[in-house]
């Protein structure tokens, strides 16, 4: 995401959220948004290499998000690979559909880009693709009255190729709208920096292109602020929407909003943009918010389903601390009983370092500086943290 900064403000403001009631089972399913998953997502992304558009690389990282759907039970009439070609680039968007109750022919967009361009793109776009595929597992059965679409888009990297595609031959055809969009969010650099105080999201407002859509996208834009307070801990700002994949859906006329980081890496666009740079929860806490803000926008069902009561995983509640680490690493357990369970140090090609079993003080004075993955199991679960060592 290429934001334009001469341009940029924002103000962080105490949100009205009168016009938007808390709704129970949005919040229980926000608080299903799972801290293993995305660190597994995005150690999974990593390992994809460089996804340049048209690469193997590229190809495999569709291959890879195409498994994860099915896996979540999709089926392959909902799984739809949609190809391009712009100049010398070939390569894939991949779009998933929902199908909503009531207005089964209206849609909202939760969108991100999954390209990237010279380092393995874990901020940019590996943390928006993670929450994406949440909000995805987590929503599978539940009933909405808008029908969602799942984008991935390719492309972006080089000058929104994929969305500019999707738009004009998709969405658009002839110039002639064949698509109801309710609304388009896009997620995109929403992984911050480890060790900056990440605990505000820039919400993207349209303020330029325009300006017939300029109004409705200040509307959803604060019902996106709301969402944001009511289901998860994160403060909001407001910054103007800029280029990245919903300015070809803005350029139509459709309304746009988005979520990105509010303290802006410098490691996009680098070798840099890795693992160890990104902040995992605050990937975990912007994935909170999104899944509220998706359930107000599709309008989900506000009564939890009886599967739905029984998913969330205790150990989601284990705290590792202090991290960043120097000598002693604590292991706070939930108070369920459990006694036996292993805590391994990996590195992030997943190649061991040690195990301890029952242990909930972990002696790492012998570990260099840097980060490392934490994996604690119990039984056949787990549950895995980013682990900082600094001396």
């Amino acid at each position: 995401m290429k934001k334009i900064a001469t341009f940029l403000f924002a103000s962080v403001i105490i949100q009205n959220i009168g016009a938007q009631s808390f709704i129970q089972a949005y919040q229980d399913r926000a608080n299903m948004v799972n801290q293993t998953n995305i660190t597994t997502y995005l150690q999974e992304f990593a390992n994809l290499g460089v996804k340049t558009t048209g690469s193997l690389a590229n190809a495999n990282a569709l291959t890879w998000l195409k498994n994860k759907y099915i896996s979540y039970g999709y089926t392959a009439s909902q799984i739809v690979e949609d190809p391009f070609t712009a100049g010398s680039y070939n390569s894939k968007n991949l779009v998933i559909t929902k199908t909503g109750t009531v207005y089964p022919n209206k849609y909202v967009i939760i969108c991100g880009h999954f390209d990237s361009i010279t380092g393995l793109g874990i901020n940019d776009n590996g943390s928006g693709t993670s929450i994406i595929l949440e909000a995805a597992r987590i929503l599978k059965d539940i009933p909405t009255e808008y029908s969602i679409k799942f984008i991935h888009f390719s492309g972006e990297e080089q000058g929104l190729l994929g969305s500019k595609h999707y738009v004009n031959n998709v969405a658009y055809q002839s110039g002639t709208r064949v698509l109801d969009i309710k609304l388009v969010f896009n997620l995109d650099q929403v992984g911050g920096v480890m060790g900056n105080n990440n605990n505000t999201v820039y919400c993207d407002e349209d303020q330029g292109g325009l300006s017939s859509n300029n109004a409705a996208s200040a509307a959803v834009t604060q019902e996106l602020r709301n969402c944001t307070a009511l289901y998860s801990p994160l403060l909001t700002a407001v910054d103007p929407a800029a280029d990245t994949d919903y300015i070809p859906f803005e350029q139509k006329g459709e309304v746009i909003t988005g979520f990105f980081e509010r303290i802006r890496s410098t490691y996009p666009h680098t070798v840099n943009d890795t693992f160890a740079n990104t902040d995992p929860v605050y990937i975990y806490k912007i994935g909170k918010a999104s899944v509220g803000a998706l359930q107000h926008f599709a309008v989900a069902t506000g009564t939890l389903g009886t599967h739905e009561t029984d998913v969330k995983n205790t150990l989601e509640t284990v705290k590792i601390y202090p991290n960043p680490a120097k000598d002693i690493l604590n292991i706070e357990l939930p108070d369920s009983g459990i006694k036996n369970f292993t805590f391994e140090i990996t590195d992030f090609q997943g190649r061991s370092i040690f195990k301890r079993a029952n242990e909930t003080k972990i002696n790492v004075s012998g570990l260099e500086n840097g980060a490392y993955i934490g994996i604690l199991k119990v039984g056949d679960q787990k549950v895995v943290r980013k682990v900082m060592i600094e001396k």
